[in-house]
């Protein structure tokens, strides 16, 4: 019998181990920056335990983020951009990677995986696109190979096309690592990420896989952030200052609200390119709030992701002693957290930290134990959702 090439015997050795050493990387649609987890791992699946080492946000620079807005979201780009970017988002990645490990005194060689999200630049589910005979689609830039080769580390990425192959429409991936870390058996529990897009995963008490449920609800953060980069050169509402400033629109909102996205059946997903400035722009023409001050439609656009939660929640999820984790940079927007208690008055809301985990490094850490689970765990089959390992391995040489 042949010996095993190296990659494939340190391959094996590092699924074998007790305990392994990995960095989650997650690049949102928010385009803040980098979100890095270092998380050590011990077992899989549901025994798995985990702690978070380290964690960072590395913020990006404006000229890359116009670089990556070139091609987000759109139909229509330039291909060679689309092509440039999947390279050098891959090395600045590995690099970001290696300046987060210098800082926190750890050495590459001493990692033993990491688990990266790349940049999602186009989401296209069936239901969206419309186009006869294609399937659910989705696209995540930021070459896998680039940063392994870069770091010396095993890389494993591209996690959505294996959801995809399988039926499901590449989104949310928070089930897997959701059911695994935030399950606890007596508890009717939600963990609401608040991101550009808002997502949840209902973890019902009784533990049966059968009634979880994991869709994207709507706009997070993203017509929020859209409107402040358009109307106040900012990049996000910081501290709600602006949308505390204005007063919600009640004819725009109820416009935003009557979109048919809010009543289609979950599970579900969407992104910026459906929930964007054309969307809002439609409304304000149906609702004749087109000369409302920015300053209220920042307060409407806040009221809008609150309202569609609170709403999707009582309409689906009518159970008793609900409690609610937020995650995600929804989570440190107070307009936000207060609408939702308002609307919510029978549910406990709290953060993710309730749980031990970072709202912040949710998604970071997420995607690290989806890695722990390509490494050395099984299938596990959640409801109607596909029981996959994703991720495609890269090995540094």
């Amino acid at each position: 019998m042949l010996p095993l090439n190296h990659n494939l015997q340190k391959l094996f050795d590092t699924a074998s181990k007790d305990e392994r050493l990995g960095v989650g990387l997650m690049s949102g649609t928010s385009l803040d920056g980098l979100d890095i987890a270092l998380c050590r791992f011990k077992g899989n699946g549901l025994a798995t335990t985990f702690k978070l080492e380290n964690f960072v946000t590395i913020p990006y620079p404006i000229d890359f983020k116009k670089e990556i807005q070139q091609v987000f979201a759109q139909k229509t780009v330039d291909l060679e951009k689309v092509v440039l970017l999947n390279e050098y988002i891959g090395t600045y990645h590995a690099e970001l990677v290696l300046k987060a490990l210098a800082d926190w005194n750890i050495k590459p060689e001493d990692v033993d995986f990491i688990a990266s999200h790349g940049q999602t630049i186009y989401h296209a589910p069936k239901r969206l696109h419309q186009k006869a005979g294609y399937p659910n689609a989705t696209l995540q830039i930021g070459d896998g190979d680039h940063i392994a080769v870069k770091t010396g580390i095993l890389t494993i990425s591209d996690f959505r096309q294996k959801h995809l192959a399988t039926g499901g429409e590449g989104a949310p991936l928070a089930l897997y690592g959701d059911v695994i870390l935030g399950s606890k058996k007596g508890e009717n529990r939600i963990l609401l990420n608040i991101g550009g897009i808002a997502n949840l995963t209902y973890l019902p008490a009784d533990g049966n896989y059968q009634n979880i449920l994991c869709t994207d609800i709507g706009p997070g953060n993203t017509l929020i952030d859209a409107a402040c980069r358009k109307y106040f050169d900012k990049p996000y509402d910081e501290d709600s200052k602006i949308a505390y400033s204005g007063k919600v629109n009640n004819s725009l909102l109820n416009a935003l609200l009557s979109n048919s996205f809010f009543k289609e059946a979950s599970p579900k997903t969407t992104g910026p390119e459906f929930f964007n400035l054309n969307f809002v722009a439609d409304a304000q023409k149906r609702s004749d709030t087109l000369t409302i001050s920015p300053e209220d439609l920042i307060s409407t656009l806040s009221a809008l992701t609150a309202t569609s939660i609170a709403q999707f929640i009582e309409a689906n999820l009518k159970v008793d002693a609900l409690q609610v984790f937020l995650s995600g940079g929804g989570a440190r927007n107070p307009f936000i957290a207060a609408q939702l208690k308002k609307d919510l008055p029978h549910a406990a809301i709290k953060n993710t930290d309730a749980l031990g985990i970072d709202p912040d490094a949710k998604e970071a850490i997420l995607f690290a134990l989806l890695g722990n689970e390509a490494l050395c765990g099984e299938p596990i089959k959640i409801g109607n959702n596909p029981a996959v390992l994703m991720g495609k391995f890269s090995f540094p040489g």
